[in-house]
């Protein structure tokens, strides 16, 4: 019988970059939040799947999300809850605030050393930074192996999982002993959608912020008799670690300039079916280099 699995989701609420219109930036160069609409990381979601497979596998296995972010974050926990988690905890504290991804790690890394979990996955990157060094980075922080670019986690026995990569040119199959951290890739499978009893069983799931900025009753006395409605939060203090490291104090990252690019097309050429227009199209692409 195998022994269940402790997993713990590395999550992200993101502003949605695949939309992105012409208020998407500032005059000063930053992100206009309020322009995007707030989503999970894609990537995080495929992760998510992962683990949730894993749980319908082992029996007694749980899975938890662990995030960084504002209060609305707890979104996200809710998300996952409704998906089919167990729980989930949200790291929200002012002195997070302007974290680069070595700062970010650090922070999930204090986390994760508190929740003490078999396994960690996480998506490859987010859409918002592109940078795929969160995961690898809290890997080497907690001290554990690292497999990335997974497609699938293929099986798990006597403390070790087989999972499946997905290279540039083709895929691999490896196996790591446990605790390790895995990268999800974004061809992976999509994540399950929303599960109508989960819906309602965690509808009015809150953090203790959340309760004290929208004190409604129902949600309240819902919380009185549920604790599995109580979304954790915990701060620099709850996860301990020498707070120089945390938020924009421990990221030696600097954006120096961010420019919001169009794409606008300098030149038009209209073509009809006809296999005069096709031929001499061909011609010019292969006379230009752009095939050929």
């Amino acid at each position: 019988m195998q022994n269940p699995l402790k997993i713990v989701v590395l999550a992200k609420q993101v502003p949605d970059t695949r939309n992105v219109g012409k208020n998407a930036m500032k005059e000063d160069g930053t992100v206009n939040r309020a322009a995007l609409p707030a989503i999970f990381n894609p990537e995080d979601l495929n992760a998510l799947e992962q683990a949730l497979r894993l749980k319908d596998k082992i029996a007694g296995s749980e899975v938890h999300l662990l995030t960084m972010g504002p209060g609305r974050a707890a979104d996200i926990i809710r998300e996952g809850l409704f998906r089919g988690a167990d729980g989930g905890v949200l790291l929200t504290d002012r002195k997070f605030a302007g974290a680069d991804t070595l700062a970010t790690s650090y922070a999930l890394s204090r986390a994760l050393n508190k929740l003490k979990p078999d396994l960690v996955i996480a998506g490859r990157q987010a859409i918002d930074g592109d940078t795929a060094q969160v995961g690898p980075q809290v890997a080497e922080k907690l001290g554990w192996a690292q497999v990335t670019y997974a497609e699938e986690i293929l099986s798990y026995g006597n403390g070790e999982i087989v999972v499946k990569r997905r290279l540039e040119h083709g895929v691999e199959t490896v196996s790591s002993t446990l605790p390790v951290v895995v990268t999800v890739h974004g061809s992976a499978a999509e994540c399950r959608p929303r599960n109508a009893k989960s819906l309602m069983k965690y509808k009015h799931a809150r953090t203790a912020t959340e309760l004290q900025e929208h004190p409604e009753e129902i949600h309240a006395q819902a919380l009185k008799d549920k604790d599995y409605l109580r979304i954790t939060e915990w701060g620099v203090a709850d996860v301990g670690g020498d707070e120089q490291q945390f938020g924009l104090s421990g990221s030696p990252t600097k954006v120096k300039k961010i420019e919001n690019i169009v794409f606008a097309a300098k030149e038009v050429k209209r073509l009809s079916a006809a296999d005069k227009d096709i031929d001499e199209l061909m011609k010019e692409l292969i006379a230009n280099h752009t095939i050929g």
